[in-house]
């Protein structure tokens, strides 16, 4: 199964609406497929195995053991099931990691499989397979995109430095950590404020970039639509991936978002529009970059008025970065305690 989780990990940031699954065969104690879900509308990776197992090992795949970290999809949506992929393939073992959290499938691939006489295990390294699929988890349950907060900010709290002054805070190091997020993202967001004042690209760039990626969609939200008519968002290569949202509140511009298809939002600043997510308990998952700084003015990270109550990230995780410090992790709100 961690050969499979492994897998999985290669399709993160691909896959949306569908998740990021893996999956391995094995017989006579060996390895004989392997496989991923490379987009949406591509085959599912039972069935990518099932394909690197017939090439390789024909003679193997009958009677083999198919270890996925997704319950196996039992419908027929823009690829057909996978139920019927493995009772084809002659597999009479699956063995599966997290239930599918679509209320329309869940648990319905154990029926379908065991009435065609396959034995089947799950729950095996559930938890792992669980965090990988939490974007998929919230949008097909909820409607609404997973939320990634990022911000680089001195340790007095500020995202910009005294005018005339450089406007990195963050160290090299620690800003192409924070660029690598994107390749998980369906979308970046940012306020308006950070395209007037920074006039970011929010691409796939610095070794970033991967021939199988698509660039996000470049998300602005504006009260005035005032932008820049020279900025890159509007400018550039990927012009047509920018998304204008002009006087829509944030929830709102996530639930558009999760309308159309969006699994994961990276906001990248500035602090109004962070400031808002966490007011309205909108984000997930947080990557904070703390640079050795004292700003003493500037843009706070979390603009507005103070939260309260406070909030505290579980699971954390302190990376350092040279003389710079990520803390990573997820917020637990109220209503969770």
């Amino acid at each position: 199964m961690q050969l499979a989780l492994d897998e999985a990990q290669r399709g993160v940031g691909l896959t949306s609406p569908n998740p990021p699954v893996g999956a391995v065969i094995v017989a006579n104690e060996q390895v004989i497929g392997r496989g991923f879900h490379r987009k949406a509308g591509g085959p599912h990776a039972e069935v990518e195995a099932i394909r690197d197992a017939t090439q390789n090992h024909a003679d193997l795949l009958r009677g083999a053991t198919i270890y996925v970290t997704l319950e196996p999809c039992s419908t027929h949506g823009r690829t057909p099931p996978c139920t019927d992929a493995i009772k084809a393939a002659g597999i009479t073992r699956v063995v599966y990691a997290a239930k599918d959290p679509n209320p329309g499938h869940v648990g319905k691939a154990d029926d379908i499989l065991r009435v065609a006489g396959v034995e089947v295990t799950s729950g095996i390294l559930e938890g792992p397979c669980q965090d990988i699929i939490r974007p998929f988890r919230k949008w097909i349950t909820t409607g609404m995109p997973y939320v990634i907060a990022k911000a680089g900010q001195s340790l007095d709290g500020r995202i910009t430095r005294p005018a005339g002054e450089s406007q990195w805070i963050t160290s090299d190091a620690a800003r192409a950590h924070g660029r690598r997020l994107r390749l998980r993202a369906d979308a970046i967001l940012v306020g308006a404020e950070t395209v007037r004042q920074d006039n970011p690209q929010l691409t796939l760039r610095d070794g970033t970039g991967g021939s199988d990626k698509p660039q996000p969609w470049r998300v602005v939200l504006t009260r005035s639509g005032d932008l820049p008519a020279d900025c890159h968002l509007l400018t550039d290569e990927f012009k047509d991936r920018t998304l204008i949202m002009k006087g829509q509140d944030l929830g709102d511009a996530l639930r558009t978002l999760g309308r159309q298809g969006v699994l994961t939002v990276l906001i990248e600043g500035g602090g109004i529009v962070l400031g808002q997510a966490f007011h309205q308990q909108l984000v997930d998952e947080v990557f904070w970059y703390i640079a050795p700084r004292f700003c003493g003015d500037g843009r706070p990270s979390l603009a507005g008025h103070p939260l309260s109550p406070s909030v505290e990230l579980q699971n954390v995780t302190v990376l350092p970065m040279g003389d710079n410090v990520l803390m990573h992790g997820f917020p637990q709100w109220s209503d969770q305690a």
